[in-house]
């Protein structure tokens, strides 16, 4: 605890989004104010040690002296809604490409025959094909099993886990797209910006993104805030390696996409490549012109969202 009421939780990215969550919204429904902490000094942990006891004193002291001022995720609204359908997306995504690659890998030391048989199919069609293989199985009489056989039932099985995991996937990403448009409809009409972008973003800023006190803030979450490498005569900015890789990769989505769709920005990229830029500077530019774009958007408490 430390003084007028605050609550600090010490810990990388704040624990207050893992193992201490529902302590968090407790204590934020009560009205005790809770403040989320980066990690302490690593210089400062190999000269002291590490201990509960420890991280408890240098928690303190940040929220004290001033330097822990970033209030912690409430969790309890629609940003933690898709924080939920990101995570069984992502899930459900690499599950189904691993099913993919271990059909094909079946295929490759398939019986010659078989292999014939479902050559030049493209992936929709063969993994119908495929599906039909295990439905045909399971009614033949029960006995010796062959080579032949086993491999067609593989391939039946995983054809459908595939089929099961594609209607998940569908079904995930239509519940995403209902909540981005009911609260945060503005994002979707910017050049770029799709709906796994948008949820991206809305889940970087958080259910209260009133925490966030300036652009430059959204910018240094997301890990787009340039960091000075000048040196001499020489002045050079590179791009901040820290952050929300999500939020960052989400950015950089809207950059890649806007190069290619966009001419306002294929003009500013052409008159900083006459300047002597390289494509390097101008996508971190870029990307901090898109963070700044997305922080009015949706980085200040917006009107009541549509019902």
């Amino acid at each position: 605890m430390a003084g007028d009421g605050a609550l600090s939780v010490p810990g990388w990215r704040g624990v207050s989004g893992s193992y201490g969550a529902s302590l968090s919204r407790y204590l934020l429904a009560q009205g005790v104010d809770v403040l989320d902490l980066n990690r302490m000094d690593r210089a400062d942990r190999r000269r002291r040690g590490k201990s509960d006891p420890l991280d408890a004193q240098n928690a303190a002291r940040a929220v004290l002296s001033g330097r822990a001022r970033a209030r912690a995720k409430a969790g309890d609204g629609p940003v933690q809604i898709a924080r939920m359908y990101k995570l069984t997306k992502a899930s459900a995504v690499k599950a189904r490409t691993q099913a993919i690659n271990q059909l094909k890998a079946v295929l490759i030391t398939a019986d010659p025959a078989l292999r014939e048989e479902l050559a030049g199919l493209g992936n929709a069609e063969l993994f119908r094909t495929c599906a039909g293989f295990a439905h045909v199985s399971s009614r033949e009489e029960v006995g010796e099993e062959s080579v032949l056989q086993a491999t067609r039932i593989t391939l039946g099985l995983l054809a459908d886990r595939i089929g099961q995991l594609s209607e998940q996937i569908r079904e995930v990403d239509a519940r995403m797209a209902r909540l981005v448009e009911c609260h945060a409809p503005q994002l979707l009409e910017v050049v770029g910006i799709g709906q796994d972008t948008a949820v991206a973003l809305l889940i970087a800023v958080g259910d209260n993104p009133e925490r966030l006190g300036s652009e430059a803030s959204f910018a240094a979450l997301c890990g787009v805030s340039p960091v000075e490498r000048s040196s001499g005569r020489r002045q050079f900015r590179r791009l901040n390696r820290g952050g929300d890789r999500q939020a960052s990769a989400a950015l950089h989505r809207i950059v890649f996409t806007r190069l290619r769709v966009d001419p306002r920005t294929q003009t500013y990229y052409e008159r900083r490549i006459k300047e002597g830029k390289t494509r390097r500077e101008i996508v971190r530019c870029l990307k901090r012109y898109a963070a700044r774009e997305v922080f009015h958007l949706i980085g200040q408490p917006q009107p009541e969202a549509r019902a």
